[in-house]
């Protein structure tokens, strides 16, 4: 699993390459708007219901005794929470939305890589927004039904410390699973993706974290995200699909 996790996080230095070569910043310019607009929603959003997740979390509190420190420490609670739920719905909004633009991407990505055995997209804009949204709306439903209890639990002493890590690889591999989809959808379909990526899901991990990584630094991690952990995720997503086939062809 880590070497491929390894392999997923160099594929990124390969990306910054091909972005150059291939000319493929262009197409992210409305991706980035995109990014921008979504980006201010949620953390209006998220700065508007912290203090009210805080104050239900402080009610929980029933004694007079020390509920100045449970409020306090409710409302820190609260903002850490919408937080972390806010950048996961901010996460597939943006990369659901994208889906238009970036399977023009990983396209040329292919065409240059593996021009022999380049696949022409035969899907249309609509059927590939269509795509990202059903692919986007189920990650995300795992992803929050699985951070939730986690996050929970991360309130256990000790076990805070295994929570970070866990919620770390949740966000990891639904972010690169949105990444390498971008790929999939011309050649596999819905299920069959579905399953390529947990075959492949230390890929998925690998990609998603420096996506995850990235996204915090300020300003610029927002131009540079999509950019980078698209065309990353292509050369790996398309390198596993030749590596599968020269497998089967061997067999």
């Amino acid at each position: 699993m880590v070497p491929k996790m390894i392999q997923s996080l160099r594929d990124y230095r390969r990306a910054l390459g091909l972005l150059g070569k291939l000319g493929l910043w262009k197409y992210f310019a409305i991706p980035m708007l995109i990014t921008f607009l979504t980006a201010a929603v949620i953390l209006s959003l998220a700065w508007g219901l912290a203090d009210n997740v805080g104050g239900v979390i402080a009610k929980g509190w029933i004694w007079e005794w020390g509920s100045s420190t449970v409020a306090a420490i409710s409302h820190i609670l609260g903002g850490l929470i919408v937080l972390a739920l806010g950048l996961v719905v901010y996460k597939h909004v943006v990369m659901a939305l994208s889906a238009p633009f970036m399977s023009p991407v990983s396209e040329k990505i292919e065409a240059y890589l593996y021009p022999g055995a380049h696949k022409h997209r035969e899907t249309s804009n609509a059927s590939q927004l269509i795509r990202g949204i059903k692919v986007n709306l189920r990650n995300l439903c795992w992803e929050i039904g699985l951070t939730i209890p986690v996050i929970l639990l991360g309130l256990i002493p000790v076990v805070g410390v295994f929570s970070a890590v866990i919620i770390i690889l949740i966000q990891g591999y639904y972010a690169g699973f949105g990444n390498m989809d971008y790929t999939l959808e011309r050649h596999y379909g819905f299920k069959e993706s579905v399953k390529f990526v947990k075959e492949n899901r230390a890929v998925a991990i690998g990609n998603g974290i420096i996506f995850t990584m990235i996204l915090f630094i300020p300003f610029i991690g927002i131009i540079l995200v999509l950019p980078l952990s698209v065309t990353a995720a292509s050369i790996s997503t398309l390198d596993l699909m030749k590596r599968k086939t020269t497998e089967a062809t061997t067999a």
